[in-house]
């Protein structure tokens, strides 16, 4: 039995489907509230019988946050993909993300100890990584370093990621992987909202750079890295480095709007953050724009996955590609 954490998201849904695929006896765990209609939605952009595969799912209630209830749901299991996670960047949601993604995943590597689960693969971020100097680019060997710039969301991976190294020295047979910025249908409202964002009329966009990666070029390497029991490591998994620009310009094209035209420079994006949280603080909404988000989208982050693609022989798909299915669903979607 394969035990999945963070089944009803966007890299999870993923998941899920190839592993379903495959073949894979499956649990997967939720929160009592959640709702699994978009792991059948996602399940039906890859697949003619999606309620078919979505009923082989064994869901299972539990918070990480809850010992009791993951030692429930881990019995049996002989493998885990732990994608779960708080992923935030409003100020609000900073304490909590912290406590589950470093104490909900120091649960869940003691219960894999205690239960001597075989295989342990943690989904991570790049964000745990340290920023390469001399506008170099970033590996495995790019060490994290305590800085203004981390993100709070960055901070609260780095500690999870420790707990799973930690794990790894109390015997658990681990890998990490470190996806970049993830690329898929269907979360229009989170995930997969730049894409709504376009559509609408996005018209400003700033001079960063990032990683991007497809949701399933993510799941195909963490099966594979499973499947050949290569453990003791962490693996980038990150496609190719696109500029914003140019990545909301693809985005333009394919779903037949015009690309963004204005450069807002730092300066701009430092401004309109703190104009942001007085206009939240008094309507008592969300910021539109958070320091963090300024902060990310105004750097330079480039990775380099030669270690992962060597290590797999694996081949990613182009950023381009990935872009034009997902306006093709979203297209088809909103006619």
């Amino acid at each position: 039995m394969i035990l999945v954490t963070g089944g009803t998201g966007l890299l999870g849904s993923h998941l899920l489907f190839d592993l379903l695929k495959a073949g894979k006896e499956v649990r997967a765990i939720k929160r009592a509230n959640s709702d699994t209609a978009m792991v059948r939605k996602v399940f039906s952009y890859y697949a003619g019988n999606p309620d078919e595969l979505a009923a082989k799912i064994y869901w299972a209630d539990a918070d990480l946050m809850d010992f009791g209830a993951i030692e429930d749901a881990i019995e049996g299991v002989t493998e885990i993909y732990h994608c779960g996670a708080v992923v935030s960047f409003y100020p609000k949601d900073h304490k909590a993300m912290l406590k589950v993604n470093i104490e909900g995943t120091a649960n869940l590597v003691n219960q894999a100890i205690e239960n001597k689960v075989a295989k342990f693969c943690y989904v991570s971020s790049v964000a745990t990584l340290g920023r390469a100097e001399n506008d170099e680019v970033s590996t495995e060997e790019t060490y994290w370093v305590p800085s203004k710039k981390n993100s709070v969301y960055g901070i609260s991976k780095y500690g999870a990621e420790r707990e799973v190294w930690r794990g790894m020295e109390e015997g658990l047979n681990a890998v990490i992987i470190n996806p970049s910025v993830i690329l898929g249908p269907g979360f229009w409202q989170d995930n997969s909202g730049l894409f709504r964002l376009v559509y609408e009329g996005l018209k400003y966009y700033t001079r960063g750079v990032n990683g991007y990666v497809d949701a399933s070029d993510i799941t195909k390497a963490m099966i594979s890295l499973m499947d050949r029991n290569i453990f003791g490591q962490r693996y980038i998994c990150s496609a190719d480095n696109v500029s914003y620009q140019d990545f909301f310009t693809l985005i333009a094209k394919y779903l037949g709007k015009p690309a963004p035209t204005v450069n807002v420079p730092p300066s701009m994006t430092s401004m309109a953050w703190r104009v942001e949280a007085v206009r939240a603080f008094l309507t008592g909404s969300k910021p539109e724009v958070t320091r963090e988000m300024a902060t990310t989208t105004s750097q330079i982050y480039t990775y380099s996955s030669a270690k992962l693609c060597k290590t797999l022989d694996f081949t990613f798909r182009p950023v381009e590609e990935s872009i034009r299915e997902i306006c093709n669903i979203y297209l088809s979607e909103n006619k």
